[in-house]
This record gives structure tokens, C-alpha cells and sequence, in this order.
């Protein structure tokens, strides 16, 4: 148990430039917090003690701000950070090195029963306010983008963004894993591709004026 904590220490200073000393750690770090106290939940959980467990986890939702569920089943070396507004589901579960920043839920699309939320491979970044929901398979090494809403499986070793989340390659081109915030954007290449043909289009209507003396003919113009 004791190394398990203190592996979850170590994983704070490993992701977070901002940790200074182990007591700030053990004192103040919320995602550190909510962590431990879901271990102790999980554990009633898996013997039935549903309510014992329920009851764990809401304190710890109350003085944290994030909202594991007792069910959850998470893997080891994970952080999050910040913490505020995190809500993972029940039959969510988390592999090994994922990182989580504020704001994230891990959740569900309906009432259905079952496995009903989403499956975090191992070394995966969620960005703030990003919405993971349904049951399907995030796959390792996949980074999700700040507020982008994923509703479908995300490839391995792949970066999605958007509203809804679109996918994003990068052909095995290794990224800063703490770096949630310099994701290219589909929407906006494509709105750079439309303005570069106008430009283009404008320099074309310039050069057959000059060659038309200044105006254009009425053929020209037809076209």
C-alpha cells in the first residue's frame, strides 16, 4: 500500500512542474486526494458494500470537486490535475500513466445498462473540459483536446479534437505529453486551405487584367 502512495507521489512531480516539496503533495494536491480516497471505496465495492462505498466517494466528491465512483477501476501512475469538475463513471476503466485535467467526465449516453462508459488505454492525455461518453475504447497513446466531445472509439496512438471529435493523425510523430493546448484543429486548416484558393483566384483575376489592359472582357468576365 505504502508503495502504491508513494508511486502516486512520485507520478505528481513527474507531471507537474508546479510540485515542490512531498508535504505541499500530500497536503494539497486534490487529484491526489480523490485518488486515495477511491481506493478505499473501490475496495468496499468489489465486497458489496455498496453503500459504505457510495457514501466515501461523495465525501470525497464534496471536499474535492472530483467525482470518481466507486466502481471505477483505475490503473496505476495517474494524475490529475487541477481536478475541479471531473466526474468518472462507474464502469469506466483506466489503464496505466493517463492524465486527466479539470473539468473532464468520463461518462455514459443514456440509461442503459451494463458497461456504459468509456475505456482509457494506457499513456492517454485528456484535456480540459473535454467530454469522453459511451462505452468504447480510447486507445493508448491517444491525446484528447481541450472541450472536444468524443462519442465514437479513438484510435491508437491518435489526437482528437473538436465538437463532435474528429481525429487528428500524427503518423507516429511523438508529441509533449503534457502539452494539451497546441493540437491542430480541422476546422481551421480547412478555413486556411479556402482562404489560400482566394488568394490565389485574386492573383489569377489581377494577372488578366494586366493582360487585358486594366479591364476584363465580357468572356472573361462569364467565366
Amino acid at each position: 500500500m505504502f508503495s502504491r502512495m508513494k508511486e502516486d507521489i512520485e507520478t505528481i512531480f513527474e507531471n507537474d512542474p508546479a510540485a515542490r516539496s512531498w508535504f505541499e503533495v500530500v497536503f494539497t494536491y486534490s487529484g491526489l486526494h480523490a485518488l486515495w480516497a477511491h481506493r478505499v471505496a473501490h475496495w468496499f465495492y468489489k465486497r458489496r458494500w455498496y453503500t459504505i462505498a457510495r457514501v466515501i466517494s461523495q465525501i470525497s466528491r464534496f471536499m474535492t470537486g472530483i467525482e470518481i465512483h466507486p466502481g471505477a477501476v483505475i490503473g496505476r501512475r495517474f494524475f490529475i490535475d487541477h481536478g475541479m469538475g471531473v466526474v468518472i463513471g462507474e464502469t469506466c476503466e483506466i489503464g496505466d500513466d493517463v492524465v486527466l485535467y479539470q473539468g473532464v467526465t468520463l461518462g455514459g449516453t443514456g440509461k442503459e445498462k451494463g458497461k456504459r462508459h468509456p475505456t482509457i488505454g494506457n499513456n492517454v492525455v485528456i484535456a480540459s473540459g473535454a467530454k469522453v461518453l459511451g462505452s468504447f475504447t480510447v486507445g493508448d497513446n491517444s491525446r484528447i483536446g481541450a472541450n472536444a466531445v468524443v462519442l465514437n472509439e479513438v484510435p491508437a496512438n491518435s489526437t482528437v479534437v473538436g465538437i463532435k471529435a474528429r481525429i487528428v493523425k500524427r503518423d507516429g510523430v511523438r508529441v509533449d505529453k503534457l502539452d494539451h493546448a497546441n493540437i491542430p484543429d480541422p476546422i481551421i486548416d480547412m478555413f486556411r486551405q479556402l482562404q489560400q484558393q482566394v488568394e490565389e483566384l485574386k492573383k489569377e483575376v489581377e494577372a488578366m487584367k494586366q493582360t487585358n489592359g486594366g479591364t476584363l472582357t465580357h468572356d472573361t468576365q462569364s467565366v
